[in-house]
């Protein structure tokens, strides 16, 4: 992407406007956005893709969450609570979340396999996206850029976590509630799809033997957590 037609130009404008930051060098958060299996090459014909800016948002991620984690526990707080709630924060369900209020799955640029099986509304994508968005950031417009995106997308999360009302594991809370109201609770594999190196999984959720939901993810707990993640969300209530 060079900028320069009017297509890529909407692009980056849409872009930037829901992430709220405007980039000095644009082609960051082309390469930030753009999965593996695009195929996208340099003049050099080396493959361009977000997993190096993954790998630098990752860390800076951590670091300025764990900080202000730190500031706002008191003093007496264990390390083993501080990291429990650091994992809470950054881990998949909740990347995943924050890439999904931001549109991040609208501006992937996946390549036909990814976009058939639905990548654009992968847990495991939106999220690398958003990591690789914070590294673009930083390499962009410094730490003081990175920390100012990270907190004000992530405080929610942040204080949702701090004061015990963040739930990541959708899969162990939901099984705990049916078993609490002496209900059962079951995933089944409704069916598999793409090659053995990149399967994708379908699963039912039932309830009491009823079928209430359903998941698809790259392995059987990313679905089996989408699954119990629809139904959390929905309410539990009614199939119990």
């Amino acid at each position: 992407m060079d900028f320069k037609d009017e297509q890529s130009i909407k692009w980056l404008e849409s872009v930037e406007n829901s992430i709220g930051y405007k980039f000095r060098e644009p082609i960051l958060i082309a390469e930030a956005l753009t999965h593996s299996s695009y195929g996208w090459t340099d003049e050099d014909d080396v493959r361009i893709d977000n997993e190096k800016l993954e790998f630098i948002g990752d860390g800076y991620l951590d670091a300025i969450v764990g900080s202000r984690i730190y500031e706002e526990m008191s003093n007496d707080t264990k390390e083993g609570d501080l990291t429990k709630a650091r994992a809470q924060i950054v881990c998949e369900s909740s990347l995943a979340t924050i890439g999904r209020s931001l549109n991040l799955g609208e501006f992937l640029r996946l390549g036909p396999g990814e976009e058939k099986t639905g990548g654009r509304d992968k847990d495991s994508l939106i999220a690398d996206a958003v990591e690789s968005v914070i590294g673009a950031i930083y390499l962009d417009g410094g730490y003081d850029a990175a920390s100012k995106f990270v907190l004000d997308k992530f405080q929610g999360l942040i204080d949702d976590a701090l004061s015990g009302r963040l739930i990541t594991d959708f899969k162990t809370e939901l099984q705990e509630r049916v078993h609490r109201a002496g209900g059962t609770i079951k995933y089944t594999v409704e069916r598999t799809e793409g090659p053995d190196h990149e399967k994708v999984f379908y699963i039912n959720l039932e309830i009491n033997d009823k079928i209430v939901s359903s998941g698809v993810g790259k392995s059987k707990k990313e679905a089996q957590q989408r699954a119990a993640k629809i139904i959390m969300e929905k309410g539990i209530e009614n199939v119990l």
